[in-house]
């Protein structure tokens, strides 16, 4: 295969895209794995119903999928918060929640699955918006608005969440329970409140990473799944609870797959990217940004 430079640069441009929309669906376990050390194995999962959410909004009221998972952050919110209430009561609390949680969690994913399949079938889903069928083209470049729409909302959302966890007190708070509760309580903190809070806000971004999935690609209940190995090796290549970190590692690993698809194949993708994953962790076992 003959490596046209128009071809090698849509490679990229479509790496980054997709890097940012990466991004956006770890964050959530970003904040959930790496500051609660919480290992919700069903965040992508989460993220399908936030898809699904944005599915009946948009067929039933035509509201744009964009806008329908922001309406929806609110609810996701509050169901987080509601979910971690229970993990708190039933694992935490007790001191089992390590390999307990996790089953949890994983019960949690087959459930929502299973549901999902009752209530929508195993066919493939698709909204309505215009820019989804829209391409930018720039001469030999293509600027697909599918990838570039969802990329726009994913950076909108990581610099507001960055901003929060580091100018606001409760956002203080949140990266200040991954290190010492003891000085939380000190300030008349709550770990286990600003632990529901941060839950909560890490469900809340599955809802909007649903509505970039669902404008990205076709839809069905067990999609979640091929997004699990990539959240959680971005979470920690990029550094457990660093924000920063998680964006550089989803960029690094949607210009890695993109690139190894054009050199060597599709199908050898996935194997390049988690091998230099592997490979810098096991020069930097901390991640890029360490933890912070």
């Amino acid at each position: 295969m003959t490596i046209t430079y128009p071809l090698l640069v849509n490679a990229i441009i479509t790496g980054l895209l997709m890097g940012g929309f990466y991004a956006a669906l770890s964050v959530g376990a970003t904040i959930a794995f790496g500051l609660l050390d919480i290992v919700n194995i069903a965040h992508p999962t989460f993220a399908v119903i936030g898809a699904y959410s944005v599915l009946v909004l948009n067929r039933t009221f035509n509201i744009d999928p964009m806008l329908g998972g922001l309406l929806l952050t609110p609810v996701f919110y509050g169901a987080g918060m509601l979910l971690y209430q229970l993990y708190h009561h039933f694992f935490e609390k007790r001191g089992d929640d390590a390999m307990r949680g996790l089953a949890f969690f994983f019960g949690l994913m087959f459930i929502a699955e299973v549901v999902l399949i009752m209530l929508f079938g195993v066919d493939f889903r698709y909204v309505h918006a215009p820019y989804i069928t829209t391409t930018w083209n720039f001469g030999a470049i293509a600027l697909p608005l599918r990838l570039a729409v969802p990329f726009a909302g994913s950076l909108l959302m990581l610099v507001t969440l960055e901003l929060f966890l580091k100018k606001t007190f409760v956002g203080r708070a949140i990266v200040a329970v991954a290190q010492d509760p003891f000085a939380l309580r000190l300030v008349a903190a709550s770990p286990v409140r600003i632990k529901r809070i941060a839950f909560g806000v890490a469900c809340a971004s599955a809802a909007l990473a649903g509505a970039f999935i669902i404008v990205i690609e076709p839809l069905q209940p067990a999609v979640g799944r091929e997004f699990i190995g990539r959240v959680f090796a971005i979470c920690v290549f990029g550094g457990l609870g660093s924000l920063p970190g998680t964006v550089v590692a989803a960029i690094s690993l949607g210009l890695v797959e993109n690139l190894s698809t054009i050199f060597i194949g599709a199908s050898w993708s996935p194997a390049v990217a988690f091998g230099v994953l592997l490979a810098t962790l096991a020069w930097r076992p901390s991640g890029l940004f360490g933890r912070s």
